[in-house]
């Protein structure tokens, strides 16, 4: 098999941020629409990975998403989107023998059910060789999730080698857990491996739910206990608040109050927020703020990818000038 590499824009670029994983091609009726024949729909990329990357561009970061597609117009619709939106894909890579992944939506009186379609998918090829690439790209900040070790066994061992081998000081690598249970058909897998991983971050994401399916705990402190290695842990409660586990102590952000349009992409619109605000240097509570208002975004739109807050806006709410929003970007 003969792997095309990209090459609309310059693999030297200096990023900061690179998020690897799968994006698919999201399929969603318009408002008010079902998963019927009587529904119009929208294509859209989507994917955790490359949610957070389009969100730091939005936020005005140098931001590149890393992965495959299929040689088909879904791959061709994911990488003119990311585009778009600004993100760089000198990294993507194009598989000529699998085909891009497809999921649908179905929004419904009772919450919105997913349906996949990524069995056998250009991304789950990924294998440990594509790390090669992606760790020759500066990038202050290396994204993954647990996302990408359930495709398959060779994505698994990418993820490995990505947050586990990497040169020691070179890159904050963050890892948000993303538990997928239809991913995961074994819970006590899913349990071990997520942990092993989360351990070998940096920075690592986690839903307070998700934390209480997979290891039993009750409260943010539980999940500290567990989750002890990273520099810096941050649980998310929902509708409640965002706790932040780090150097600096313990940091609680309540949530902000938004009307739920539909909750999908929104823990990635919050990595987003928190990312930038590490990349900016801001203290630990504008961290979370900042998660909390991109999340918010994302709960108000249909597609897992929503247009984030002006600058004022952001930096009202983060108590910062424009000039400090502004200020280049650096280590996190």
């Amino acid at each position: 098999m003969s792997l095309v590499t990209r090459t609309d824009a310059d693999p030297a670029t200096v990023l900061d941020a690179v998020c690897v994983g799968e994006t698919m091609v999201m399929v969603t009726p318009t408002p008010g629409g079902r998963l019927d024949a009587e529904s119009t729909f929208v294509l859209r990329a989507g994917g955790a990975e490359s949610n957070v990357a389009m969100f730091l561009a939005a936020l005005g970061h140098r931001a590149g998403w890393a992965g495959r597609v299929g040689a088909d117009p879904l791959g061709e619709l994911v990488v003119g989107q990311l585009r778009a939106t600004g993100v760089d894909t000198s990294l993507v890579e194009v598989d000529p023998t699998r085909p891009t992944a497809v999921y649908l939506k179905d929004p419904g009186p009772d919450g919105t059910k997913v349906y996949y379609y990524r069995r056998g998918s250009a991304a789950a090829g990924m294998d440990p060789g594509y790390a090669t690439r992606v760790e020759a790209v500066p990038a202050a900040v290396l994204h993954l999730s647990g996302v990408t070790p359930a495709l398959s066994a060779s994505c698994r061992a990418l993820v490995e080698r990505l947050i586990s081998t990497r040169p020691a000081g070179r890159r904050l690598v963050s890892f948000d857990v993303n538990h997928r249970p239809a991913l995961w058909p074994d819970l006590s897998t899913a349990a071990t491996e997520l942990l092993r991983l989360a351990q070998a971050a940096d920075v690592v994401f986690v839903g307070l739910d998700e934390a209480a399916r997979l290891w039993d705990v009750k409260a943010p402190e539980d999940v500290r206990a567990l989750v002890d290695r990273p520099g810096t842990l941050v649980v998310k409660d929902g509708a409640v608040a965002a706790v932040a586990f780090s150097a600096d102590g313990v940091t609680v952000e309540p949530a902000r109050p938004v009307e739920v349009v539909e909750p999908v992409g929104a823990g990635d619109a919050f990595a987003a927020g928190w990312l930038s605000g590490a990349l900016r240097g801001l203290d630990p509570a504008a961290r979370l703020r900042l998660g909390h208002l991109v999340a918010g975004a994302a709960l108000g739109s249909v597609s897992d990818f929503a247009e984030v807050p002006p600058v004022p806006t952001i930096c009202a709410v983060l108590g910062i000038t424009p000039d400090d929003w502004h200020r280049p970007a650096g280590p996190a």
